[in-house]
């Protein structure tokens, strides 16, 4: 016959071993829920939580992305898509480290929301080449120096291949002496650092850049010695 006593432990033991179990089970059970938990998080937002479906062209590739309506291409070029060429500067559209082509204009892309975008053709300065083969406005910039840090340099290339282009569409600009007709093998130095002009290099690197775009216009830039020794003697860009 057993005591109260014996009763109240043997009850207390029961509890224990209940209480031992459930926690056990728990224990068990918890990095599952962390997998969950973990895995949630990582899952990209579905649109309708403050997000758009958006569809985007960019370097002929098709990228489909679940973004704000107030996100800017530069961003979305750069946190989602790895694209980190295209530069953050001033972030106010004073720079034009950020320039990249849509439909063959070129736009300063921390001023450019990414949903208006769609359907459109992006191209970055990472597209321009074909495989292994650099853009003529590309190899222009290296042979002739036409940087120095090089953090403006993705902006300054797809400005200067817009500017090719719209030359060849006739578009002419403040310096332009024949409204009618702008050649490419006309363009004065005047003409294209006025059509960069958007385009800030804070290294002063400008002489090779004109040079690069001369060469690339097909006229025959000044040669790399030359053009060091204007930088050396201080002539302003």
């Amino acid at each position: 016959m057993h005591s109260p006593e014996d009763g109240k432990k043997h009850k207390t033991r029961r509890n224990f071993l209940g209480q031992a179990l459930t926690a056990a089970g728990t224990a068990i059970a918890a990095p599952s829920l962390l997998n969950q938990a973990t895995a949630a998080q990582t899952e990209k937002p579905a649109p309708g939580q403050g997000e758009l479906s958006v569809s985007l062209n960019i370097n002929g590739k098709q990228q489909t992305l679940a973004i704000e309506p107030r996100v800017t291409l530069l961003d979305t070029l750069r946190e989602r898509l790895g694209l980190t060429g295209s530069k953050k500067g001033c972030d106010h559209g004073q720079c034009g480290a950020c320039t990249v082509l849509v439909d063959g204009q070129r736009i300063y892309s921390c001023l450019a929301l990414a949903v208006m975008q769609e359907g459109k053709q992006i191209v970055t300065v990472e597209g321009l080449a074909k495989g292994d083969v650099l853009h003529p406005v590309q190899t222009a910039f290296i042979e002739n120096d036409g940087l120095q840090c090089g953090y403006c340099t993705p902006g300054q290339i797809c400005a200067s291949v817009a500017l090719l282009d719209e030359v060849k569409r006739g578009c002419a600009s403040a310096v332009t002496v024949d409204l009618t007709k702008p050649q490419l093998m006309n363009l004065s130095e005047a003409e294209i650092k006025e059509r960069l002009s958007g385009n800030l290099c804070r290294c002063s690197a400008y002489n090779g850049i004109v040079a690069a775009v001369q060469q690339a216009t097909g006229q025959t830039p000044p040669s790399p010695a030359a053009a060091m020794l204007v930088r050396e003697a201080g002539v302003p860009a």
